[in-house]
C-alpha cells in the first residue's frame, strides 16, 4: 500500500492580528514609557503630553469617541483647519489674555503640532498597537521660506547701541548679544552656558552632548573681542554670587529663555526695528548667512552651529536680491571672460 505524503501545516489559513481598543490616556502613557526607555529628552517628552493635551481636548469637544482607533484621516484634516482658522492663540495661557489675541495659529505652529502627534503614531504602530496610522496620510502645510529672518549689517549697529554698559543688566546683554552674532549659539545653550565651558586660552566654548540638541558634543570658537567681554562678566558675577553660571538676573538667578528673547525683543525696539520678531533664534540665522557670506565654507559652518543635517543648515543662509546681484556680479564667468578681453 502506497501512503500519501501529507503536506505539513505550520500556519492557520486564516490568521488575524487582535489590536487592542487603547483610550487616549493609555495611548499617551505608552508613548511617554517608551520614549523615555529610549532616551528621549525630558523637555521633548513634555512636548509629547501637550500636544496630545491641546489635540484631545479639542476632539473631545468635536466628537464622541472613547478609544484611539476610531480615528481617521478626516479627523486631523478638521484639526488642521480648526488650528488654522479657529483656534485663539494662546487660549489657556495663564499669564496672557487670550481675548486679546488674533485667531488662528501660524503655519510653524501648526506642522510643530503636526510633527509630534505624528511621532506618536507612529510609535505606536511600530508597536504594533494599532492597525492603521491615521497621520499617514496627513501632510504638513508647505510654507514660504522666510527671507527677512535676518538682521542687517544697519540693525546690528544700531542695536548694539541700545544696552547702557555702566549698568549690570544692560552689559550682561551686550555680553549677549555679542556672543549670539560671533558664535551662532542657541538660547538654550547660551543661558545655560557656565564659566568652566569657556577656554579663555584657546578661545574656545565647549558644549557637552547632554546640552546640544543633536546630543554630539562640540567646540565652538569665539573672538578676542567677546573673550574679553565675557571675562569681565564672569569676574563681576563672582563679586556678587555664588554660580559658575556666566548669565544671571540681577539678583543672582538663572535667566530664563523667555526673558531672555523679551531683553532681545526690547532692544530692538529702542533701535526702532519693528517689521521683525526679534528673538535669539534670528540671531542665529544672522551669523550663520555673514559667516558664509565672509567665506565660511559649508561644511564648517555645519560643524561649529551644531546641524546633524546640512539640508537644515541651508534654511538659515538665505540670501536677499542685494546679495544675489553681488555673487552674481563676482562669479558670474561671462563678467570675469568680458574683464579679460
Amino acid at each position: 500500500m502506497v501512503l500519501k505524503k501529507r503536506n505539513r501545516i505550520n500556519k492557520l489559513s486564516h490568521t488575524t492580528k487582535n489590536f487592542p481598543q487603547l483610550t487616549f490616556e493609555q495611548a499617551i502613557d505608552i508613548v511617554v514609557s517608551g520614549k523615555r526607555a529610549e532616551g528621549v529628552r525630558d523637555r521633548t517628552v513634555r512636548d509629547y503630553v501637550k500636544m496630545w493635551g491641546y489635540f484631545t481636548d479639542w476632539l473631545f469637544a468635536s466628537y464622541e469617541v472613547n478609544t484611539v482607533d476610531e480615528l481617521d484621516v478626516d479627523v486631523f484634516r478638521n484639526y488642521i483647519n480648526y488650528m488654522k482658522y479657529d483656534k485663539r492663540r494662546y487660549d489657556g495661557h495663564k499669564y496672557i489674555d487670550s481675548n486679546r489675541q488674533g485667531i488662528g495659529l501660524s503655519d510653524t505652529t501648526i506642522n510643530i503640532n503636526l510633527r509630534t502627534l505624528r511621532a506618536i503614531f507612529n510609535h505606536l504602530q511600530r508597536e504594533e498597537l494599532i492597525e492603521v496610522n491615521p497621520m499617514e496620510r496627513i501632510k504638513l502645510i508647505r510654507q514660504d521660506i522666510d527671507l527677512t529672518n535676518c538682521l542687517t549689517d544697519e540693525e546690528v549697529k544700531e542695536i548694539l547701541r541700545q544696552p547702557n554698559m555702566r549698568d549690570y543688566v544692560g552689559y550682561r546683554d551686550a555680553v549677549a548679544i555679542n556672543l549670539l552674532l560671533d558664535s551662532g549659539l542657541r538660547a538654550n545653550e547660551l543661558i545655560g552656558l557656565r564659566a568652566g565651558d569657556i577656554d579663555f586660552k584657546t578661545r574656545f566654548i565647549t558644549l557637552s552632548g547632554d546640552r546640544n540638541k543633536n546630543r554630539k558634543p562640540r567646540l565652538v570658537p569665539i573672538s578676542t573681542h567677546v573673550v574679553k567681554m565675557l571675562l569681565q562678566l564672569i569676574n563681576e558675577n563672582a563679586a556678587h554670587f555664588k554660580t559658575d553660571r556666566v548669565f544671571l538676573s540681577c539678583y543672582g538667578e538663572p535667566l530664563g529663555q523667555n526673558q531672555f528673547n523679551k531683553r532681545l525683543k526690547y532692544y530692538a525696539e529702542k533701535a526702532g526695528i519693528n517689521d521683525k520678531k526679534v528673538t535669539a533664534h534670528v540671531y542665529r540665522h544672522t551669523w550663520a548667512k555673514n559667516m558664509i557670506l565672509n567665506g565660511c565654507d559649508a561644511f564648517t559652518l555645519q560643524k561649529i552651529g551644531g546641524w546633524a543635517d546640512i539640508r537644515t543648515m541651508r534654511r538659515y543662509i538665505q540670501m536677499d536680491t542685494e546679495e544675489m546681484r553681488r555673487s552674481h556680479d563676482d562669479y558670474s564667468p561671462i563678467n570675469r571672460l568680458k574683464r579679460r578681453i
